[in-house]
């Protein structure tokens, strides 16, 4: 009797798990390049995903989102990194500040030392050919998103800094966020991307414990409820200046749709921009 091949949906996934298991990578998920958060999410970011990167003002939201571009793009996934807050030309300056442990004062009024010049050529060869796309974003709305998405070729990870670039003006803030959210998610799906959001959270300084909630993402509960992963960034030195905590920072899984929640002690070097794990830096010490 000869057997049939099944290529049904089921068996198709069945093969996928087969192949993950003998170590090849997934094609649906994708590494941020920080090992404790991608084992917190079961292996990284899932293509279709939502994930909202939340925190106060000046916390390091879009350096640590740049630094998944970053970290994606160097493991050979098509990653982007587009802000409405700078140009190219600032966001590259910051890419090799963060990767070459250069302050981008330094860079930019050329007051590198030689150890550091000699980090910057270093790390801009490495890079030559595994960045990711990074670019001023200029649409304010999502539609323009979807247009600016369209125009990339097979990008896997897809970092877009700030959600407030996509508020609409009128109205209330709530419907705005809403409207926001459900574009997004469309957006992560149609496109097939993980999608990474930031979002500022400036209305933490006003309670005791300044550690961010789902409730302070806003939206009645609907921005939320829309994202796939929700992330929030705690750094106690700004609340607590003078204490040996600096750099001490905590990032929090407050939803995963498909995995754990928990949290990620980093370390951040704020005169480079850059986040650590706390594991590594111990390890590396």
């Amino acid at each position: 009797m000869t057997r049939t091949t099944d290529i049904s949906p089921l068996s198709t996934l069945l093969s996928r798990v087969d192949a993950v298991s003998d170590g090849q990578s997934s094609p649906e998920t994708i590494s941020c390049g920080f090992p404790s958060i991608d084992n917190l999410l079961g292996g990284g970011f899932r293509r279709g995903d939502l994930a909202l990167l939340g925190g106060d003002t000046s916390s390091g939201k879009s350096s640590l989102a740049l630094a998944f571009a970053i970290r994606a793009a160097t493991r050979g996934q098509r990653s982007a990194f587009l802000t409405a807050e700078m140009t190219r030309e600032r966001l590259l300056e910051r890419i090799l500040a963060i990767e070459a442990r250069a302050r981008v004062d330094d860079l930019r009024q050329g007051t590198l030392d030689d150890e550091a010049r000699s980090r910057a050529g270093a790390t801009a060869l490495r890079l030559r050919d595994s960045l990711p796309i990074v670019e001023r974003l200029t649409t304010r709305d999502t539609a323009g998103l979807v247009s600016v998405v369209g125009g990339m070729d097979d990008i896997q990870l897809l970092v877009v800094d700030p959600l407030s670039t996509f508020l609409q003006p009128g109205g209330s803030l709530d419907n705005s966020l809403a409207f926001a959210a459900r574009d997004l998610k469309a957006l992560a799906l149609d496109a097939h991307v993980a999608l990474v959001v930031t979002a500022s959270l400036p209305a933490l300084s006003t309670r005791a414990d300044r550690r961010p909630t789902l409730d302070d993402f806003g939206g009645s509960g609907i921005l939320a409820e829309h994202a796939d992963v929700v992330l929030a960034l705690y750094r106690e030195e700004m609340y607590q200046p003078g204490r040996d905590i600096e750099g001490a920072t905590e990032l929090i899984v407050r939803k995963n749709r498909n995995g754990a929640k928990g949290y990620v002690d980093l370390y951040f070097y704020e005169k480079w921009e850059r986040f650590e794990e706390v594991i590594d830096e111990a390890a590396n010490g």
